[in-house]
């Protein structure tokens, strides 16, 4: 009895240690702020309700379908960017997975920037790049404002943010709570934002978050506790539109009354298998050119893929299935580009 006793409390112990470690080195600041229609208090809630059974992740990890990646892809790097855009330019350049460099109205704008090894808590385990950044860092110009779309390791990179600190020093712009998540790694100064809420990033530009089917977690205890959101940029040269992650809802017609008309939309394609796991965060290829209907963007680029192995989809298997969703609806406006490559916009 004595000895069960001993064990007992030595795994009370252990299990305090570890709820310790994960809340004080993994998990997210849990947000304290204003309660609205999408924050109780204590968590954040999705435009449209959605759960999933509390075994389901482990139940998909069990029984794990994955597609085919290769090893290693020894990709070139793209050209390096131009210096900056005006006049009505509207510039593109997709970088590799969520990571896109936006130039227009003489701003240089960075979407959920990452060119970290591993998109994980540590450096020596977790989801690992499969091809490198389709542009050196080094080739970047200066970077202007950084959009971060939310807390997952793949959109919120540490060491990324720490570098672009030194590179440029670029202002830094993500929804609720993410901020202090910051602060704890001595990046201060990223300014917040709720959907719908407006901020100048120039005299002549502005940026909106707005509202995505998505969640957010670090670690185990995290679950929803700071926002997440897409990001709508305002100029001259017109609106873009940058989904960060997120599943299919009524939030892309909202965003197109809102915004119409819209220049250019970025559209995830990646991490959409297995449907019945994935589909509450994640939009598939057909769903993206989906959005880019009712979205009425004039043009779309898909992102999102291609570099990490998140979903049971394989490496190609989102670039070759939006190709066959594009040419069975005649679709023009809807591009797949290289990674690294540079592309004006109409």
């Amino acid at each position: 009895m004595a000895r069960i006793s001993k064990v007992l409390k030595v795994s009370a112990a252990t299990a305090a240690a570890f709820a310790v470690v994960e809340r004080l080195g993994f998990a997210a600041p849990h947000y304290r702020g204003r309660i609205s229609d999408h924050f109780d208090g204590w968590r954040f809630h999705n435009p449209i309700a959605a759960t999933q059974r509390g075994r389901a992740f482990l139940e998909w990890q069990a029984n794990r379908q994955r597609g085919i990646w290769r090893e290693w892809v020894d990709a070139p790097f793209g050209e390096p960017p131009h210096p900056r855009v005006s006049g009505g330019r509207l510039r593109v350049t997709l970088v590799n997975h969520s990571t896109v460099l936006i130039q227009m109205d003489g701003m240089n704008i960075l979407t959920d920037p990452i060119w970290s090894e591993r998109c994980s808590p540590v450096s020596f385990v977790g989801p690992r790049r499969h091809r490198p950044p389709g542009i050196r860092f080094g080739d970047l110009p200066p970077i202007d404002a950084v959009l971060v779309s939310h807390n997952h390791y793949d959109h919120l990179d540490i060491p990324t943010l720490w570098r672009l600190r030194v590179h440029s020093r670029p202002r830094v712009f993500t929804p609720l709570g993410n901020a202090l998540l910051m602060a704890r790694h001595s990046l201060g100064g990223a300014e917040e934002l709720d959907w719908w809420e407006t901020i100048a990033l120039s005299e002549r530009t502005s940026v909106t978050l707005v509202p995505a089917q998505h969640f957010s977690a670090r670690g185990l205890s995290d679950r929803n506790a700071n926002l997440w959101g897409g990001f709508v940029i305002n100029g001259p040269s017109g609106n873009v539109y940058f989904a960060g992650d997120t599943g299919w809802g009524d939030h892309f017609a909202r965003i197109a009354e809102e915004f119409r008309p819209i220049r250019l939309a970025l559209l995830p394609i990646g991490s959409y298998l297995p449907r019945w796991f994935m589909k509450t965060a994640h939009i598939d290829p057909a769903e993206a050119v989906a959005a880019h209907h009712v979205l009425e963007a004039q043009t779309s680029v898909a992102i999102h893929y291609g570099t990490f192995e998140l979903g049971d989809d394989g490496e190609s298997e989102g670039a070759e299935e939006i190709q066959r969703v594009i040419a069975a609806n005649g679709e023009s406006g809807f591009l797949v580009l290289e990674f690294g490559e540079g592309r004006e916009v109409e």
